[in-house]
């Protein structure tokens, strides 16, 4: 499966974290992530990532692009909802491509965990059926 990755500055330590407690799992998948985020992922897993541009310099939209393209199977993007984003409209475009085309998201941890459980248990073999 394709697994995207975004992370805001405050939440990239947390994303680090993430992917080392899960590297098991997503080392038996395809990951993508905007630059910074994908970097500091390859930093501490020693995974391969295809990384975009940072996410403010256009790296949410190429994510985006492959959303509409419905090349993503699963996004886990980390937002920090008490900072003020001056690309917010690419972070909520998104949110509303993920939305649109039925590609599961998380936005915070706990749901996270979820999404990587319930996909190496292989309730998100659907996505394979959809593309």
């Amino acid at each position: 499966m394709n697994i995207g990755f975004i992370a805001h500055d405050a939440k990239k330590k947390l994303m680090q974290n993430f992917c080392i407690a899960y590297r098991g799992i997503l080392s038996r998948h395809d990951l993508y992530a905007t630059g910074t985020t994908g970097r500091l992922i390859e930093e501490v897993t020693n995974l391969t990532v295809h990384k975009y541009l940072a996410g403010h310099l256009g790296g949410e939209q190429q994510m985006g692009s492959q959303i509409e393209h419905n090349e993503m199977d699963m996004i886990i993007f980390l937002r920090d909802p008490h900072t003020p984003k001056s690309h917010e409209p690419d972070v909520n475009n998104v949110v509303r491509l993920c939305d649109i085309h039925n590609i599961p998201l998380a936005t915070n941890l706990a749901t996270a965990e979820m999404l990587i459980k319930a996909m190496d248990n292989g309730d998100l073999d659907w996505r394979e059926l959809y593309r």
